[in-house]
């Protein structure tokens, strides 16, 4: 799956049926993951070659962690697996969305169901944030060793 070699014209990547993931310089591609059933954003992350073809694979969600330098399967420490329900590729084929059934109680290591949890407001010219949906549904320290 990695990147061709060959260049491919924008009109065959756009529009052609050919699956050519476009990794950036450091190898990888984002992932925007939501929840099947309610379209809810549950979480972005990255995937390298190998996380992307585990993820097809398997039908389960493999990423890349940029801050560890290593690929891990979603849930293999929590038990919350994400199972693929669809996978799609965007225009240009440099971002990945995958619609998952979340297993367990959450997708965020903080505990929370989304890592989308906050909201940036503009208070007299400046960027704060607020809680939305931030309810904790697991205690992240029972859960990641």
């Amino acid at each position: 799956m990695k990147a061709d070699t060959v260049s491919s014209s924008s009109a065959e990547i756009e529009e052609g049926l050919t699956f050519q993931p476009r990794f950036d310089a450091s190898g990888l591609v984002t992932c925007v993951a939501t929840d099947a059933a309610s379209g809810d954003v549950l979480m972005v992350a990255h995937m390298n070659d190998e996380a992307l073809r585990k993820t097809i694979a398997t039908g389960e969600a493999w990423y890349y962690s940029r801050s560890r330098k290593a690929l891990w399967k979603k849930g293999e420490t929590s038990g919350h697996v994400q199972r693929v329900v669809e996978m799609r590729m965007d225009c240009d084929q440099d971002a990945v969305w995958i619609r998952v059934e979340q297993k367990g109680e959450g997708a965020c290591h903080t505990g929370r169901r989304s890592c989308f949890y906050r909201a940036v407001t503009n208070k007299d010219g400046s960027a704060k944030l607020s809680f939305v949906d931030a309810d904790k549904t697991f205690d992240p320290g029972k859960v990641y060793r």
